[in-house]
């Protein structure tokens, strides 16, 4: 096994596809020449997610190959279906030779206090946040088994570190994802499968405009919050993703993404009871 791994012609699954970080994977992945089934239930954004991975000129950044060679598919999942994740990798092979790269990176969030969040809300975005990282991973894994170098890449965020008030449900699956990534790494140390387990910071992405918010909670109130949650929002998902597909590249085990995600991981490890009253000091007081 060489000391990096060469994307160039080998072939990644990438759920949430269709925009935000997993389009941006997906675009990073193709500069390199990584073929690519792109999936999520978004059709439309899907199709453009292909279409800027495959231009027809050539990429000057990286390759000398034509990206109009990638064998480029879309595909119309739901990752809480059980059923669909299921059915998936027949459609992948149908599609492609081989599965090299797994990238779990659909999610979605719900906003509010664990007594506003209904058991409903919470269980949903358990299904996909937690329950498709698993089930997409467990699909996969006899395909990952039979590339000589296989990566499973789980998308958690820099809450699968810290947990904020306001965000028990969403903090919660990230927690979960971090923790099965890092027993199934240690489940497969010295085979053909690593497990990278990526935490975002904060990327402009529109993950807080499309987030579920309790039926009570005031239409002002949503505004206010979601406005406070996007100016925490600031890197181009463009460049998380690069930051991503280079962790791949190194075979890297886990990846911080962003200078926020960096300096809260390391406040969580010198103050795990006390980092959050720490860091409302630095808030503006609104």
């Amino acid at each position: 096994m060489t000391s990096a791994t060469n994307l160039e012609n080998r072939t990644a699954v990438i759920t949430g596809a269709a925009s935000g970080i997993g389009r941006a994977i997906a675009v990073s992945l193709a500069r390199r020449g990584c073929n690519l089934a792109l999936a999520d239930v978004n059709d439309v954004g899907l199709s453009e997610t292909a279409r800027m991975a495959q231009p027809t000129q050539t990429d000057p950044a990286n390759h000398s190959a034509p990206r109009s060679a990638l064998r480029v598919s879309q595909h119309h999942l739901d990752v809480a279906g059980r059923g669909e994740v299921a059915a998936f990798p027949q459609a992948v092979i149908a599609a492609h030779p081989r599965v090299d790269i797994l990238v779990n990176n659909a999610g979605v969030a719900v906003g509010g206090t664990f007594e506003a969040v209904s058991e409903e809300d919470f269980e949903w975005l358990f299904e996909i946040n937690f329950w498709g990282v698993v089930r997409m991973t467990r699909a996969f894994m006899p395909l990952l088994r039979k590339s000589d170098d296989a990566r499973v890449v789980n998308l958690s965020s820099i809450y699968g570190l810290i947990s904020p008030p306001g965000e028990t449900s969403y903090s919660a699956s990230k927690f979960a994802v971090r923790g099965f990534s890092n027993s199934l790494r240690h489940e497969l140390a010295g085979s053909n499968v690593g497990v990278m387990v990526v935490h975002p910071g904060g990327i402009a992405t529109s993950i807080a405009d499309n987030a579920r918010v309790p039926k009570d909670m005031p239409p002002q109130e949503i505004a206010r919050r979601r406005a406070l949650a996007k100016k925490a929002l600031t890197m181009p998902p463009a460049t998380a993703g690069e930051i991503i597909v280079k962790g791949i590249e190194r075979r890297s085990e886990r990846v911080l993404v962003g200078n926020d995600a960096k300096f809260l991981a390391l406040l969580e490890r010198l103050a795990p009871i006390s980092y959050w009253k720490i860091f409302t000091r630095f808030l503006p007081k609104s």
